[in-house]
């Protein structure tokens, strides 16, 4: 069983590191690729295409500017530890073990629009690339088009080797489209988390990244391997749903008293 989460655009490179232990990104071929294509945008040409302001244009201009194909502690972390926002408060990797670790770095995995695909302890050099940036290389007009079937391939080869081919989805719409369901050879499952809302439960953003966080940190805790175990998930006050939920759409409510 794989749970798959997205990145966050907000990083730390300052907190003291909770691990020494690292591996390389598994596609450094491909984001030396992109790199060479963001190296050759203006400060002014990534405002447009990344639709933020100039002083952030500048700071990814210096991030492209300055990366480095030798990755270490130096000018790299992982990114299980780089990524904050708010799955990554969720997550809450701050009281991880190395036993948390070891279990994160063969059941977790993070997407990317620069780096496809991440294992937690995955070195990563300061960056802002999201999946849905219309990047253009060659004849592709998009990242989803450069990754193409890369990381849905990807994800098979290391789902064949688990006794339960289950993906569980904590990703973004944004993300989770770079992978292709019907390519995939396991069950998805994608859990919804709806909050109180007067009278009524919907999803709240804000709260739902929240709890794809919590939900991979009560996944990793607890070890699971089986899908069906994450139906007793209960951190900050979510129960699973039997209700709402069918086969493949898991829902977990929460009340606000």
């Amino acid at each position: 069983m794989i749970t798959i989460i997205s990145p966050a655009k907000t990083l730390d490179y300052q907190s003291p590191l909770l691990t020494k232990n690292h591996t390389l990104p598994q596609f450094i071929n491909s984001t030396k690729i992109l790199i060479e294509d963001c190296q050759k945008l203006s400060v002014e040409n990534l405002a447009k295409l990344m639709s933020i302001s100039e002083k952030l244009a500048e700071l990814n201009y210096e991030r492209f500017k300055n990366w480095h194909s030798d990755f270490n502690l130096e000018n790299a972390r992982q990114a299980i530890l780089a990524f904050k926002g708010d799955v990554y408060e969720g997550l809450h990797v701050e009281d991880f073990t190395d036993k948390d670790l070891q279990f994160a770095q063969s059941h977790l995995r993070i997407l990317s629009g620069l780096y496809g695909i991440l294992r937690p302890l995955d070195l990563i050099q300061p960056y802002r690339l999201e999946m849905g940036i219309r990047l253009k290389n060659g004849d592709n007009s998009n990242l989803y088009q450069f990754w193409g079937d890369k990381l849905t391939q990807h994800l098979n080869s290391e789902l064949a080797k688990s006794s339960h081919r289950t993906l569980i989805n904590l990703a973004s719409n944004e993300y989770f489209k770079a992978i292709k369901p019907k390519q995939l050879n396991a069950t998805i499952i994608q859990p919804i988390f709806l909050d109180q809302s007067k009278d009524t439960y919907k999803v709240i953003s804000f709260y739902a990244k929240k709890a794809r966080g919590l939900m991979s940190r009560y996944i990793i805790k607890n070890c699971i391997e089986k899908s069906d175990d994450i139906k007793s998930f209960n951190l900050e006050g979510y129960q699973f749903d039997s209700k709402r939920s069918t086969d493949l759409e898991w829902y977990f409510i929460r009340n606000h008293q």
